[in-house]
């Protein structure tokens, strides 16, 4: 048993009380991160800025005590290593130059993917070396299908029928850039747990939009050999997987994917999870972040009917998904006190 809560839940190790840490808790709802982000100008200068991302990832363990730190970056910053122009405009989001033929596939080069992101692993270095002992550093990657979104799609989405007609019209085409992720993201994030990472977390926030055989050879497959390569180097390392929106495809995601835990969005039904995903991994989720938005009475009530179902087992508590920017500041300050004192 270790003093970090969140490595020995993962390791099916019993802990008092459960774990918590929250998805994007570094970010828009702290007023000491957008002091440090007034000055950076664009959004992906922060990420390559080792100093100001090593600051913001340790903020909100300073304010709440977290039992894990999430190194401050971006799932986008593969594309960018890889060579695809990814900007951030404000109010619309990311930008990329879209992949649409195989001239555009072969320009990618992963060769470039470690020196690139060398910012991000100095972060990691510095955040280590003032995290408290109690809390884990978690690095972090986005999982091939949901990045190859942004790759092709130019940007975000609301149908992703251009990433998936690209996918049904070109599968060959297709697998190569899966391929190129794969070995990318890999890479990625065995570099992170050189410089630090004590767990990782690989997000597929797209995997909801996909049918089971989609889902099958685009999420799992992928994911499979991101974490067996992951496992090669460091079979210590606990990993979880997040693919959002996977609803009963949850269950085989588990069985495929080597990953210690699974990250759960707000969607599945807690005594669901119980039964079939917690015997298994550990659990980590799940309240809605809108809720964490909203009155301190429904937190409460939902955060206990969570613990409840829950907290018995393999357990992390988190959120379904990313803490919004408008979140106010108490309302993580109850869920803390509650997960950890009720």
């Amino acid at each position: 048993m270790t003093n970090k809560k969140i490595i020995n839940a993962l390791k099916n190790i019993k802990n008092d009380v459960p774990p918590i840490w929250l998805m994007r808790q570094a970010g828009r709802f702290l007023p000491e991160y957008r002091e440090v982000r007034e000055h950076l100008g664009s959004f992906l200068n922060l990420c390559y800025s080792p100093k100001d991302a090593a600051e913001v990832t340790l903020q909100p363990v300073r304010r709440f005590g977290f039992d894990a730190a999430i190194i401050f970056s971006d799932i986008l910053v593969i594309p960018d290593a890889l060579g695809v122009d990814v900007s951030f405009v404000q109010g619309e989001g990311p930008k990329l130059s879209p992949i649409q033929s195989a001239q555009d596939i072969k320009k990618l080069d992963v060769d470039k993917v470690i020196s690139h992101l060398n910012p991000v692993f100095e972060a990691l270095k510095l955040t280590k070396e003032h995290l408290p002992e109690s809390a884990a550093l978690i690095g972090f990657a986005g999982a091939p299908w949901t990045v190859s979104t942004y790759m092709i799609e130019g940007g975000g989405s609301k149908d992703f029928s251009t990433t998936k007609k690209f996918v049904f019209e070109n599968p060959k085409l297709y697998q190569e850039l899966q391929e190129i992720l794969i070995q990318a993201t890999s890479l990625y994030l065995i570099e992170q747990i050189k410089s630090g990472a004590e767990v990782i977390q690989l997000f597929d926030s797209w995997s909801g939009v996909l049918a089971h055989e989609e889902f099958r050879d685009l999420v799992i497959k992928p994911a499979k050999k991101i974490v067996e390569n992951i496992k090669k180097y460091s079979p210590d390392t606990p990993i979880i997987g997040f693919p959002k929106g996977a609803g009963f495809f949850y269950e085989e995601y588990i069985k495929e994917v080597p990953v210690d835990g699974v990250s759960i969005d707000y969607t599945v039904p807690l005594e669901w999870a119980a039964e079939n995903l917690q015997p298994h991994v550990c659990v980590q989720g799940n309240l809605d972040p809108v809720i964490l938005a909203t009155s301190q009475e429904l937190i409460r009530k939902r955060a206990r009917e969570i613990k409840d179902i829950l907290g018995n087992g393999r357990f992390i508590f988190n959120l379904g998904h990313g803490i919004l920017p408008y979140t106010p500041i108490e309302n993580v300050e109850l869920l803390v006190d509650i997960v950890r004192n009720e």
